[in-house]
């Protein structure tokens, strides 16, 4: 059971990985951190941001090699930024906004995520946010949940009234 799960996993990161695939080419290079896995990610996000009438302030200085898996990183960053960029085309357009900050802290590296909302402040239940869109959804926070445990680090999500944050901590 357990193999039909981790090749089911496969499939989905590998098709998850196929929708990221877009021409390079119209893609601005926003951010370099010199990790060419992060760089990719989170500049074809931004792009994808922009194209959406959304502003993106980011900051990003890591490290050419981590221990993170690049999989795990594309999934951690490609989830925030879709659930942000989602989040966001509630709002206005002169409204919309994510704020990304990437950096090490100490032998941790750090990733913080922030997006103006057009909701109040969301509730926990079990120690969780549940999705806002509906059944068959929310498995981005859960999987993202699985690598931060499984690598042995720490998550905090924060919602306020027009803002959610995530913040994680990865040892390296």
């Amino acid at each position: 059971m357990k193999a039909y799960a981790a090749a089911q996993d496969w499939v989905s990161i590998c098709e998850y990985l196929e929708k990221l695939d877009t021409d390079l080419s119209a893609v601005d290079t926003v951010i370099k951190t010199g990790n060419k896995m992060t760089d990719a990610i989170m500049n074809s996000k931004i792009s994808l941001a922009h194209a959406k009438k959304i502003r993106v302030k980011a900051e990003a200085d890591i490290p050419v090699a981590l221990t993170i898996s690049e999989i795990d990183l594309c999934v951690i960053i490609g989830n925030l930024f879709d659930n942000a960029i989602e989040a966001s085309l509630a709002l206005p357009e002169e409204q919309r906004m994510i704020r990304v900050y990437m950096d090490m802290k100490n032998t941790q590296l750090y990733m913080s995520f922030t997006n103006f909302t057009a909701g109040k402040k969301q509730k926990k239940e079990n120690g969780r946010f549940r999705t806002t869109k509906g059944n068959g959804h929310g498995f981005g926070l859960v999987r993202i949940d699985g690598i931060v445990e499984r690598c042995g680090g720490y998550i905090n999500r924060n919602s306020e009234d027009g803002a959610f944050t995530t913040e994680i901590l990865l040892p390296q």
